[in-house]
């Protein structure tokens, strides 16, 4: 077996990883349309990194590390990165820890951050197997060799791209200089295991050569690289001397390989100096190696052909710095990593589109739901306008009045379907429930905003605490879009206010009409003014008359239409998915602008050319209906306050069927606010337990890190304790307590002339500073949040305060010995 290193892993710990995802799919995919459960996807994801972290210390497999990179590499195509609240923690490789553990770790909240310490994994792995062939059959040298050149490839890669990733100071391991030496150790090794597999297959003695050169270079490039001073403490205390052997061992190699050559050519002398440099550079080779066995052969040929020139040939054996220098053929290369690893590859979230795809999927919904929008509020204002014209030209109550006393028809209907509504009380209950919806979403993103304050003020706190040390990202960098989602909905809530002050100004300029017309016919036709008798018993123009009711069937027809209308654009869709995704796939980009103003044009331009057409009908029949109804007010001789009062029933009932619409849609708007400011107030949380737990982990290595410091030196002794202290100095110090009782027969031993300062004990440094308060872990509201009956956010027990300290009594010392000094009595004080 050869004697391969492997690279040892980065350990990570279990960390709640299933409802974080839950929340920023739920927030980010999922819609009123759309509402998918992931669950089973996310505990799968969950489990399989569990098996990741924990089983790959069996050195067994890489299927179950290969499953779960291809998962997440799935899954940060497919939701926002820089959403992604889990704090993930991995300790250094190569930190031995102390007695209490690793201390080198870091704690980022990033699906990149994960996939890089998983790949560091995959690569660790690859070497660890390949360190366990035997090298000894065909396809265990082929083994070995393809997962070196792909832990090289792995290792090159995240040289150039974990910064990219991490955005900060990474743990030794993930270093740049590191992860290059990694990489130059893994190509090395492989092309090791390449000129072990040239031997076994007895290729020619001169690309034999060759290959050992190479690898010769390549151990020489990376011992260079481990020995840097930023770089050789991370080592085991074997790798450099092992790496040193062998790039002996491959220099002698290369010189057997190559005098084998110069045999074949009968260049003697060459062959002795390679062969001498062969033998004395695979003397010290692991026996039972190739290089141990080479070495005895070269040993044994060098012998040979010494004689042979003795005798023989007589040719000058030239100097071994003279010799040319072998060629080099660099057959191992870094592989660069797979698009997916898995041998039976599978997606968890099939159904999840590309972050990409799913950003234009919304932008195309929302560029259609402004032309929709658009179109039906055209229609709208210019139904209400007619609705204004007809009830100031008291229509078609005015075409329905007879002689008789007597409400007209239409003014009953209106009437009626008030009363099947609810009359105004329904409209106050609606009206009455949205201040509690507003003041419900006011609450959750107060509380959102609370939770970001209290983050960034703890952190500016710690940072102020601990300066240079306190090394995570700000707040301020980290917070930018939650901040600005924030007073994005604070701008929402702002201008919803502002409309529900407007629906109550409308109710209240008709609520009076409204109150009327929710009552009985007879009670409305009591409250209307009586018809004047001029009118009643006047004749209408016939002509006048059938012309408003043609015009008046015509108004039906209209908006009859435009209810058609609105409902097939409001009911037409564009499915706009497979194109996005075939244009990521083809370009890598998705232009949606040009493919959703296409596709939403061939939808909806023949429901905008109908709409265009009803509204300039209207423009007409608004013309007809004022010339109509002025020839029959000149027929009766003009309108009568009848005909006003009935005129404002129309408009109140105008208005009683806006208000409803409109207040609904202001229950529907806040209803779906609220689940919007839910799902805000969880990613705020997530966000504020990973910023928690990334503190908890930083204030405990800053910890660890006090408690190792080296103890303090020891203050220097005051003057009066000087040896060569003056005499009158010295007669105020107090006497020297006297030795104590020496042994029977023994001599008396002699006091020194002045007592050294006795040195300071020195134990475990104080923390720096008082702990600052945790920042308590808020728990996400559930589905049916109530505002008004959660708890108070729970925060961390707080442990009692200790018993006072009380200091330790010594017994009294026996008789005969000096007695301590009376309380409060100061050796330092002049007398």
């Amino acid at each position: 077996m050869a004697d391969l290193l492997s690279v040892p892993f980065k350990k990570s710990s279990d960390v709640d990883i299933v409802k974080p995802l839950k929340n920023l799919i739920q927030s980010t995919y999922n819609t009123s349309e759309t509402n998918d459960d992931y669950s089973d996807a996310i505990n799968e994801l969950s489990r399989l990194r569990t098996n990741a972290i924990w089983k790959v210390f069996e050195k067994s497999s890489l299927d179950v590390i290969y499953s779960y990179y291809d998962q997440l590499v799935s899954l940060e195509s497919k939701i926002p990165p820089q959403e992604v609240q889990i704090p993930f923690k991995w300790k250094d490789a190569f930190d031995k820890g102390s007695l209490f553990g690793g201390r080198m770790s870091l704690t980022i909240s990033s699906l990149a951050y994960e996939r890089m310490c998983i790949l560091f994994n995959m690569a660790a792995m690859q070497s660890a197997i390949a360190a366990q062939q035997p090298l000894d059959t065909e396809e265990s040298l082929k083994l070995a060799a393809k997962l070196l050149q792909q832990s090289a490839g792995i290792f090159t890669y995240l040289k150039g791209n974990i910064m990219m990733a991490v955005h900060q100071e990474t743990t030794p391991d993930l270093n740049p200089e590191t992860l290059n030496a990694l990489s130059q150790l893994m190509l090395a090794q492989a092309q090791e295991v390449i000129v072990y597999k040239c031997i076994k297959d007895e290729m020619k003695d001169s690309m034999v050569a060759k290959v050992c050169a190479q690898c010769e270079e390549l151990y020489t490039d990376t011992l260079r690289s481990l020995q840097k001073d930023s770089l050789r403490t991370l080592w085991d205390r074997d790798w450099i001397p092992n790496i040193q052997a062998k790039q002996a061992n491959f220099r002698g190699l290369t010189q057997y390989f190559q005098a084998q050559v110069c045999r074949a050519s009968k260049a003697v002398g060459e062959e002795i100096a390679r062969l001498t440099l062969a033998a004395e550079l695979l003397r010290g080779a692991r026996e039972g190696s190739p290089a141990a066995e080479a070495g005895v052969r070269a040993a044994r040929q060098l012998a040979a052909a010494v004689r042979d020139n003795d005798f023989i040939y007589h040719e000058r054996v030239p100097d071994a710095r003279a010799l040319e220098p072998v060629a080099r053929a660099p057959v191992a290369a870094a592989l660069p990593p797979q698009p997916r690893w898995a041998a039976v590859p599978r997606d968890l979230f099939e159904k999840l589109v590309p972050m990409a795809v799913h950003q234009a999927l919304q932008a195309s919904s929302a560029r259609r739901s402004d032309l929709v929008g658009a179109e039906i509020n055209k229609l709208r204002e210019a139904t209400q306008l007619l609705n204004s014209i007809l009830a100031s030209l008291n229509l078609p109550a005015c075409i329905e009045v007879a002689a008789s006393a007597g409400l007209p028809e239409s003014i009953r209907e209106k009437a009626a379907a008030v009363r099947a509504a609810g009359g105004p009380s329904a409209l106050r209950r609606l009206m009455a429930d949205l201040p509690d919806l507003l003041q419900r979403n006011r609450e959750i993103l107060t509380e959102a905003e609370r939770m970001l304050r209290e983050e960034a003020e703890a952190d500016a706190a710690l940072r102020a605490q601990f300066g240079a040390r306190w090394t995570r990202t700000e707040s301020e960098k980290l917070t930018e879009a939650f901040r600005a989602n924030a007073s994005k909905y604070a701008q929402i809530i702002d201008n919803a206010v502002r409309a529900d002050s407007i629906v109550q100004q409308k109710f209240r300029q008709h609520e009076e009409n409204i109150e009327l017309l929710s009552r009985s016919d007879g009670e409305i036709d009591a409250g209307m003014p009586d018809a004047p008798a001029a009118a009643a018993g006047a004749a209408p123009d016939a002509d006048a008359l059938r012309t408003l009711r043609s015009l008046m069937l015509t108004v039906e027809e209209v908006k009859a239409e435009r209810d058609a209308i609105e409902s097939e654009l409001k009911s037409a869709t564009v499915d706009l998915r497979e194109k996005f995704l075939a244009a990521l796939a083809e370009d890598g980009a998705v232009d949606e602008p040009a493919l959703s103003a296409g596709a939403l044009g061939a939808a909806l331009a023949p429901l905008q050319r109908r709409a265009q057409e009803s509204l300039a009908r209207q423009e007409a029949l608004a013309e007809a209906l004022q010339r109509a109804h002025a020839a029959l007010m000149a027929s009766r001789g003009g309108a009568s306050g009848r005909d006003e009062a009935l005129g404002k029933l129309c408009a109140a009932y105008d208005a009683y069927q806006d208000l409803t619409g409109n207040l609904k849609e202001g229950v529907k708007f806040y209803n779906d606010l609220t689940q919007l400011l839910l799902a805000f107030q969880n990613k705020v949380s997530d966000f504020c337990f990973a910023r928690k737990t990334e503190k908890d982990e930083l204030l405990k290595d800053l910890t660890q890190e006090a408690s190792r410091a080296p103890p303090r030196v020891a203050p220097a002794p005051p003057q009066h304790h000087a040896v060569d202290e003056p005499a009158a100095v010295a007669k105020k110090d107090p006497p020297p307590r006297p030795p104590p009782p020496a042994a029977p027969g023994a001599p008396a031993a002699a006091l020194p002339a002045a007592l050294p300062y006795p040195a300071q004990p020195q134990g475990m440094p104080l923390p720096y500073g008082a702990p600052a308060a945790p920042y308590p872990m808020y728990a996400p509201m559930p589905a049916l949040y109530n505002p008004y009956a959660t708890l108070p956010y729970p925060h961390h027990s707080r442990a009692p305060p200790a018993a006072p300290y009380q200091p330790y009594q010594y017994p009294p010392p026996p008789a005969g010995y000096p007695q301590p000094p009376p309380a409060g009595y100061n050796p330092y004080q002049q007398q």
